[in-house]
């Protein structure tokens, strides 16, 4: 009865130590525009008739999704950086985590969508064209946006069910499952054995899929007998796999333990990997690796 209930938070930013503000700012700054220009020209790109395929298509959307989520969580952070009144309403935070999660959710289902696309150009390449048709683009993207919108639906009405109260300070750059779930003054066993059900089935069942699909892929590219055609599938497929692992090994490590506070900066470090390093490097990852891509890139520029 003696509880407050919150009507705003507190986020305590990345570092506590003043001389390193302009620092931070200046370079997750950077890092931010390097997202926005390398995910937007991957954007353009994509569009270009020489690229008109469903690989394209969905790194397109995975782009869209990566410049969405570095900009649900970045400029805040970058206020927080550079002002002594770090605060956000109660629904500012409802919605950062919300979108938050969405993304990150579609981005996991949409990633196990890519693999299957992946594993029909090398398993089934006779019948690509007729298997992954626009209309089954559309519709795996929309299933994986519904996926997501399911997953933080429910993620996020279940946190703020719980009983939160004070102290209001979120020992983290934004709102997310964690830091907030530290803050609740009731029981939160049952949550946790939900939260990490819901990390095997936004995370595990994807990857287990992504797995089968290239353990398919490796069998089908080791029984082809010319070398330059083996490079070329397994070079298509490498630059996936990396987005996959940094995705994976990130995503676990921050979400499986959602209430142990020893670990609490090392996921702030995780979260910062996810949210702002990962959608950096994605246009690097898919551009360099991929020579059609760099074609046309060079001949637009």
């Amino acid at each position: 009865g003696n509880h407050t209930l919150l009507t705003e938070f507190v986020l305590s930013g990345l570092s506590s130590r003043p001389e390193l503000q302009h620092l931070l700012f200046f370079t997750i700054c950077l890092v931010y525009s390097m997202t926005l220009i390398g995910n937007l020209l991957i954007c353009m790109v994509t569009v270009h008739p020489a690229l008109h395929m469903p690989m394209y298509f969905f790194l397109r959307v995975l782009s869209l999704l990566d410049i969405s989520t570095a900009t649900v969580v970045v400029p805040k952070m970058l206020v927080n950086l550079l002002s002594e009144d770090r605060s956000i309403s109660y629904l500012g935070c409802v919605t950062q985590l919300y979108c938050v999660v969405f993304l990150a959710s579609t981005e996991w289902y949409l990633l196990a969508a890519m693999a299957y696309d992946r594993y029909v150009a090398v398993c089934r390449p006779l019948r690509y064209s007729a298997i992954m048709s626009t209309r089954a683009c559309l519709s795996l993207v929309l299933l994986s946006c519904c996926s997501g919108q399911v997953v933080s639906v429910v993620q996020t009405a279940w946190v703020f069910t719980l009983s939160l109260c004070g102290p209001r300070r979120i020992n983290y750059f934004f709102c997310d499952i964690p830091p907030l779930v530290m803050l609740s003054c009731t029981d939160t066993s049952l949550y946790e054995r939900q939260l990490v059900s819901a990390t095997a089935l936004v995370i595990f069942t994807p990857f287990c899929l992504i797995l089968l699909s290239y353990i398919c892929i490796i069998s089908s590219i080791l029984k082809i007998s010319s070398a330059e055609s083996r490079h070329k599938a397994f070079s298509t497929c490498s630059s996936h796999l990396t987005v996959v692992t940094l995705y994976c090994a990130s995503g676990t490590l921050i979400y499986l333990q959602p209430k142990s506070s020893n670990s609490q900066d090392a996921k702030k470090i995780l979260a910062l990997i996810y949210t702002t390093v990962i959608p950096t490097l994605n246009p690097l990852i898919y551009s360099l690796r991929n020579k059609e891509v760099k074609e046309v890139l060079i001949r637009a520029m």
